[in-house]
């Protein structure tokens, strides 16, 4: 098979879609014909797929992408996005299927309650279910994340922890599917040319941020508070009408159904719109620790601010940020003599932070103050400019209050730069003029 990254699935679709598509191509059917609609609040919605006359003949780009879709064990139809991030493909093809149909006029079925068709076909039903079938308590309701085997040549992807309905690649290609779908139904364009213009075209690519980075962002603003819940209630109660899944809900009352709603809409809004995604480890292609890691007493009481120095220039694309990564965990182990890359966390200016040491391991980053804080670097040299506005506030407005609400920082945290614990010019003029208007600043 062909490596699963987006650039493979674009690949495929140029083949199967004529030069300058439009939304008359073979393509408008993908979610049916291919799987990515295969769930009952999906099929209410969008149909059941035709009856196949005959398999697609082998070696076609129709056979390839068939078999990408449903290959995957752990999560089927993910494949790697050029940001680095994994998305499932089942509901961002369904998103898409939604938008075409919204700007066309074609039929979707009115169900009662209403709902947004959308959030239904990508988000909602998988929500209900996941949090339906946990609402005594066992298994796991989202998450987890997971890495490939190989980034260059992506076969095989591996969830770090028990799977739930939801895991990140779902949760990516649901929010993606939204955005996708509401583009489509404005202004729609080639399959292939939408997937091109918003995951970028190599994997490898230095030319800035591609829109998907910005997916957190830009689902909260089409899910603002109330929405997500409204929407997965509004399911829950079609769920209940249909045949495959009526059972499901015989023993769930009205008051349970509102309040599974309300968990699920506020627990996938804290984890994947109000927390920033965070790159794990196997991703970037840290080496192992050496030794054993000293455990944190979490909540921790302190921040503390870095830029990397070297690299000196801010990394925009995954490729670059993993490459920086590896550089400095490779200069702190090998001349420094270190046990691993000593920041807790990395800032990269292509809209993701990446895991050093985490947030459960005593780190290398300010002596003497490591088991008290975290030590947060942002990549680049910050002497004289500023990381992008973007870049700032994936720190400020992103990770430490998350941090917070998830218990690992304390609500009254302090906040202070490199240089103040040390002798030092860390984390460079311009930032250290930066983070003193930040909260918890001392």
């Amino acid at each position: 098979l062909p490596p699963l990254h987006m650039d493979s699935i674009i690949h495929l679709l140029d083949a199967l879609e004529p030069p300058h598509a439009n939304t008359t191509t073979p393509t408008d059917n993908l979610a049916l014909t291919l799987g990515g609609c295969s769930t009952p609040g999906c099929h209410a919605l969008l149909g059941h797929p035709p009856i196949p006359t005959a398999s697609p003949p082998p070696l076609t780009p129709h056979h390839h992408l068939h078999r990408l879709l449903h290959r995957g064990a752990a999560v089927p139809g993910a494949v790697l996005a050029p940001d680095g991030s994994t998305v499932a493909l089942g509901p961002v093809l369904a998103g898409i299927a939604v938008g075409l149909k919204l700007w066309g006029g074609g039929h979707i079925p009115i169900l009662t309650p209403r709902m947004d068709p959308l959030f239904a076909v990508t988000i909602a039903e998988a929500l209900a279910t996941s949090f339906l079938s946990a609402r005594g308590g066992d298994g796991a309701t989202l998450g987890p994340g997971g890495c490939w085997d190989d980034i260059d040549n992506p076969q095989n992807y591996t969830l770090l922890g028990p799977p739930s309905l939801v895991p990140d690649a779902v949760a990516n290609g649901a929010m993606d599917g939204v955005l996708l779908g509401n583009r489509m139904a404005k202004d729609p364009i080639g399959v292939a040319d939408l997937l091109r213009e918003y995951y970028g075209t190599s994997n490898s690519t230095e030319e800035g941020r591609p829109p998907s980075s910005y997916r957190r962002r830009d689902f909260g603003a089409l899910a603002p508070p109330g929405k997500l819940e409204e929407e997965v209630l509004a399911m829950l109660r079609v769920l209940r009408a249909l045949p495959p899944t009526r059972l499901l809900l015989e023993a769930v009352g009205e008051e349970e159904e509102a309040a599974i709603a309300r968990r699920a809409a506020r627990e996938f809004s804290e984890r994947y719109v109000e927390c920033p995604a965070i790159v794990p480890r196997c991703m970037w292609g840290a080496r192992p620790y050496r030794g054993t890691p000293k455990p944190l007493s979490l909540p921790l009481g302190s921040i503390y601010i870095h830029h990397t120095f070297l690299p000196g220039a801010p990394c925009r694309s995954f490729a670059a940020c993993a490459r920086a990564m590896r550089a400095m965990q490779q200069f702190h182990q090998d001349t420094r003599g270190w046990d691993d890359i000593g920041y807790s966390f990395v800032v990269g200016s292509d809209g993701y932070i990446y895991q050093g040491r985490g947030w459960h391991w005593v780190g290398a980053h300010t002596k003497g103050h490591n088991s008290r804080g975290y030590g947060v670097g942002y990549v680049g040299d910050f002497s004289t400019a500023l990381p992008d506005a973007d870049t700032i506030a994936l720190v400020r407005d992103e990770l430490l209050p998350c941090a917070v609400r998830t218990g690992r920082l304390r609500h009254n945290y302090t906040l202070r730069g490199h240089r103040q614990m040390g002798d030092t010019d860390c984390p460079g003029d311009a930032l250290f003029r930066e983070i003193e208007s930040w909260r918890g600043f001392v």
